[in-house]
């Protein structure tokens, strides 16, 4: 692809797959998302509404919309066994409008997209993801199981296959025997509570960043 192709990094704050190609060459590559910010670059990331500019004219959309309506970690909290009737049918019409949102980038017209999420509502409402991955296939040592749905992309090739990691921590107190869980769900060394733990899992991994930037660049 062409350096002066226009890249849209979509839902991202964080600047990681930003860089990742602005750091091979790339020089019209922009990140967007309702929040500020926390890279390194400000001058490369647009705090708007990504709606307003899926209509211009995108080379490549790499996309990570918001999963917390669409993942399959949250399906108890659609369960009326368990929940209040009012609150199941608020989270049915918050998981709708995550699918709506979603959709925006699976019908953009641009002919290279690349949608992230991880195993949930979509491979259902969609279609299968074209590919799996996890962090560990490229040199970080982290199995975090991440969904890509696939427009005129390739999938992406490991680059630095690791043996997968083991469970990081274990649960503690009497709820829990002592179950073994994963970075994904144990993430620690963060602010902010659940907010700052979900903006945490957010991120893309480096190498996951750098495969993107190199394979589909």
């Amino acid at each position: 692809m062409n350096k002066d192709a226009n890249i849209l990094i979509a839902c991202e704050e964080s600047g990681v797959v930003t860089h990742a190609f602005r750091s091979i060459g790339f020089v019209n590559v922009w990140s967007c998302d309702l929040m500020a910010t926390s890279g390194l670059h400000p001058e490369w990331h647009l705090q708007k509404d990504v709606a307003e500019l899926l209509a211009e004219n995108w080379d490549m959309i790499i996309a990570f919309p918001p999963c917390t309506y669409l993942t399959n970690a949250g399906t108890r909290h659609f369960s009326r066994r368990c929940n209040p009737e009012e609150k199941v049918l608020a989270r049915e019409k918050l998981r709708e409008d995550a699918r709506e949102f979603f959709m925006l980038f699976a019908n953009s017209k641009c002919g290279k997209v690349a949608i992230e999420n991880p195993v949930g509502h979509m491979n259902s409402q969609l279609r299968k993801p074209e590919q799996i991955i996890h962090p560990y296939y490229f040199g970080d040592n982290v199995k975090k199981r991440t969904c890509l749905w696939l427009k005129g992309l390739p999938k992406l090739e490991p680059t630095n296959m690791l043996p997968e990691p083991e469970p990081l921590y274990v649960c503690e107190g009497a709820k829990s025997k002592g179950k073994k869980i994963g970075w994904c769900e144990g993430i620690k060394g963060t602010t902010g509570g659940q907010a700052g733990r979900a903006k945490a899992r957010s991120k893309t991994f480096p190498g996951i960043a750098k495969a993107m930037a190199e394979q589909w660049g």
